[in-house]
C-alpha cells in the first residue's frame, strides 16, 4: 500500500494556519501588492536575523579557538609596554600604524618631565631664598655700604638669572600639558600624577583629530618661546596664538632650553642634593629630547615601547599573528614545536589597571584565559603611589599568591616576568642594601644574582605550595623597554602558551 505524503496536496480549509495565511476575500489589486510588499519585506528581514545569528557564532567559535592572555600586575608594573612589545614583535603592521597617535603621548611624557624638572628648581630656589640676618644688617653690607632696603630677601641656591629665564622661557609648555591631559581625560585633577587614558574611550581618535586639525594649519615660522606669549607679536585669537597650543611647534621652539637646562651641571647638582632621579621615572625622555623636540619627529619603536601611558579599567586588545614559520625549542618551556599554522592565528590580550581600586574587576577574565603574565618589578625600595605604607614587591607579592590560589585559574599556564631588571641595578649599584628594606635578606651578597635569587624563589615557593594542582613554573628577568631582548623572550612565550593550547583541545 502506497504512503500518503505527510504534506497533502490539498489544504485544509478548516486548518487556522491556512486561514490566516489567505488573502482577505474582498483584497483589491492595490490591497494585493501592499500585502505581498510587506510579506517580502518580512522575509528580508528574516534572512537578516539569520544572517547575524550565523555570524554571531562564527565569532563565538572564533573566540573560542583564540588564544587569550591577561597582564596582570600592579600599576607601573609594565603590562601595556609587554602589550606593545607583543604588538611590534608579532603584529608590526598593526604596531607601526598607531606611530602617529604615539608622537602625541611621546611629547606630553617629555613635557610632564619638564614640569617636573621646573618644580624643583622653583622648589630649591624657594626655600634658599631669606631675609637678611641681623649680623648681615649690623655690618652695614649693601649697595656701597648702605643696609639693604628694607624687604630684600637674599638667595643662597647654586641656580642663576640665567637658570631662572630659562624657566621662565619653558612655561608656555605648561598649559599644553594640561589641555591634553583633560583632552586625554576630562576628568582628570591635578592629583593624577600620569597621562592615563580610560580603556575604551578612544583616546587614539581623539590625538588624531587633534593632529588632523595641525595639519590643516601649517605652523608659523619658528620662533622663540617668548613670541608664542600674548603681547610677544601676536594676540589672542590669532593664528601665532593658537599654535601656541600645538606641542610640536612649542617644543620645537624651546629645545635649546629644555637641552640646556637638562645637561646644566648646577641643575645635576640640584637634583642630586635633593634625591630627584627624573630618569627613573616611566616615560623619560629628557635625555633625547634634541630628537623628539623638533618639528620633523616620528617617534622609533623603542620610543612608542618606552612612551608611558595608563590604563584606567580593562582594555581588550585583538591581533592576528604576522609572524613567519619557526621550529624552536626554549630551556623555560621545553617547546620543541613546528608553527608552521601560526601567522594569522588570533590572539586577544586583556591590558587591566593595576591599582588596588581596579583589582575586583580582574574576575570577570579569569573564567577562559589560557595564560597569565604577571610582571613584578623587583621595586624593594620603593612604595605604592596609592598607599606610601605599603612596599611595591611585598604588594606583588601578596598580589601574586592570590593569583596562585584562585580555582578559576588552576588550568591556567603562569608565567612570571621579574621585571624592571635595569632600574634593580643601578640601584644595587648607588649602594641600597636591601635588608635595609626586606630585614629576611639578612647578610646575603647585595649584588643582582643574589637578589633577583632570593625573590624568585620566593614567588617559586608561593606557586608550588598554593597552586590549586601541579603545574610548572615559568619565569623571566626582564626589562620590557628593551624591545630587542623582550622579543627573544615573548618568542619563547609564545610558543609556549601555544604549545599549552594545543594540549588543552586535545591538538597535541
Amino acid at each position: 500500500m502506497a504512503s500518503k505524503p505527510f504534506w497533502g496536496s490539498s489544504t485544509d480549509p478548516d486548518d487556522p494556519l491556512t486561514q490566516a495565511l489567505e488573502p482577505p476575500p474582498d483584497e483589491s489589486p492595490d490591497e494585493r501588492q501592499v500585502r505581498l510588499h510587506q510579506q517580502q519585506e518580512a522575509a528580508r528581514v528574516s534572512h537578516e536575523i539569520d544572517e547575524h545569528i550565523q555570524e554571531d557564532k562564527k565569532e563565538l567559535d572564533r573566540r573560542k579557538k583564540a588564544i587569550k592572555i591577561l597582564l596582570l600586575g600592579q600599576a607601573e608594573s609594565g603590562k601595556s609596554t609587554t602589550l606593545k612589545n607583543f604588538q611590534l614583535a608579532f603584529s608590526p603592521s598593526h604596531f607601526r600604524n598607531e606611530r602617529l597617535a604615539w608622537r602625541t603621548i611621546i611629547q606630553l611624557n617629555l613635557i610632564r618631565h619638564i614640569k617636573k624638572l621646573l618644580e624643583v628648581l622653583q622648589d630649591e630656589y624657594d626655600e634658599s631664598v631669606s631675609a637678611p640676618s641681623a649680623s648681615y644688617l649690623a655690618k652695614g653690607k649693601g649697595v656701597a655700604g648702605r643696609p639693604p632696603p628694607a624687604g630684600v630677601r637674599f638667595s643662597t641656591s647654586p641656580l642663576t638669572d640665567q637658570h631662572r629665564r630659562m624657566r621662565m622661557r619653558l612655561t608656555p609648555l605648561l598649559p599644553i600639558e594640561e589641555e591634553l591631559t583633560k583632552k586625554l581625560l576630562p576628568e582628570a585633577n591635578d592629583r593624577v600624577q600620569d597621562v592615563c587614558v580610560r580603556a575604551g574611550s578612544g583616546w587614539k581618535g581623539v590625538l588624531a583629530a587633534i593632529s588632523a586639525n595641525n595639519a590643516q594649519n601649517p605652523p608659523p615660522p619658528l620662533m622663540p618661546p617668548s613670541a608664542l606669549k600674548n603681547g610677544g607679536g601676536s594676540r589672542p585669537g590669532t593664528a601665532d596664538a593658537r599654535r601656541s597650543n600645538d606641542p610640536t611647534t612649542v617644543l620645537a621652539a624651546c629645545r635649546d632650553d629644555i637641552v640646556a637646562l637638562w645637561e646644566d651641571p648646577v641643575v645635576q647638582t640640584v637634583l642630586k642634593k635633593r634625591n630627584v632621579r627624573l630618569q627613573d621615572m616611566p616615560g623619560f625622555f629628557l635625555n633625547d629630547a634634541g630628537r623628539i623636540a623638533a618639528m620633523n619627529y616620528e617617534p622609533t619603536d623603542d620610543d612608542i615601547v618606552r612612551a608611558r601611558l595608563r590604563t584606567l579599567g580593562v582594555e581588550e586588545h585583538r591581533f592576528t599573528m604576522e609572524g613567519g614559520q619557526s621550529t624552536s625549542r626554549f630551556g623555560n618551556y621545553g617547546v620543541d614545536l613546528q608553527l608552521g599554522a601560526l601567522p594569522g592565528s588570533e590572539w586577544y590580550i586583556y591590558d587591566v589597571g593595576g591599582s588596588r581600586s581596579n583589582r575586583p574587576h580582574w574576575i570577570p577574565y579569569f573564567d577562559d584565559v589560557q595564560a597569565i603574565i604577571f610582571l613584578a618589578p623587583l621595586a624593594f625600595n620603593l612604595t605604592l603611589e596609592e598607599d606610601a605604607k605599603v612596599n611595591r614587591l611585598e604588594d606583588s607579592i601578596l598580589l601574586w599568591r592570590t593569583i596562585c590560589e584562585n580555582p578559576l585559574l588552576s588550568k591556567a599556564t603562569l608565567i612570571l616576568f621579574l621585571n624592571k631588571m635595569d632600574i634593580l641595578q643601578a640601584t644595587l649599584a648607588a649602594g641600597i642594601r636591601v635588608v635595609k628594606y626586606v630585614p629576611s635578606y639578612g647578610d646575603q651578597p647585595n649584588d643582582v644574582q643574589h637578589v633577583t635569587k632570593y625573590f624568585r624563589d620566593k614567588f617559586r615557593g608561593y606557586h608550588k605550595r598554593l597552586s590549586p594542582k601541579t603545574r610548572p613554573f615559568y619565569w623571566h628577568e626582564t626589562s620590557v623597554i628593551d624591545t630587542r631582548a623582550t622579543s627573544v623572550i615573548l618568542v619563547g612565550v609564545r610558543e609556549g602558551i601555544l604549545r599549552a593550547h594545543l594540549q588543552s583541545v586535545n591538538v597535541i
